[in-house]
């Protein structure tokens, strides 16, 4: 079984790693190049670091911070769309905030999950 410290060690990375890549995706020159609709992009990509985001903090402490952090985030990056020449979208900010609301809700329920397994199962198991 993998370790809740391995997961978190393994879930920070992840989500470090997929900040760097929406950052390049939004502000950068065009499209990351998949061709599937822009708002399931946005939903997708919120909805991933969303639930990385509360896998990582274990979805105790300020995870609801974290969460309310990513929307900000997505704000941000699409106020900055707006500044290196690309079109800003409310809509996109919508996407992104259902997914962020989806992906911490996954992630949340992961650990309710983790946590019942671990009271429940015996310690020789």
């Amino acid at each position: 079984m993998l370790s809740p410290k391995f997961i978190h060690i393994l879930a920070t990375g992840a989500f470090w790693g997929l900040a760097g890549f929406v950052i390049w995706g939004e502000l950068g020159p065009g499209t990351v190049g998949f061709n599937i609709w822009d708002k399931l992009q946005h939903f997708g990509a919120y909805a991933l670091l969303a639930g990385l985001a509360t896998v990582a903090m274990q979805a105790r402490g300020r995870w609801l911070w974290a969460l309310g952090g990513l929307i900000a985030f997505g704000a941000a990056l699409e106020i900055l769309q707006g500044m290196v020449g690309r079109d800003m979208s409310f809509r996109d900010e919508i996407a992104n905030t259902l997914g962020v609301i989806a992906g911490g809700s996954v992630g949340w329920a992961f650990w309710a999950l983790m946590r019942a397994w671990v009271v429940e199962v015996p310690a020789g198991e």
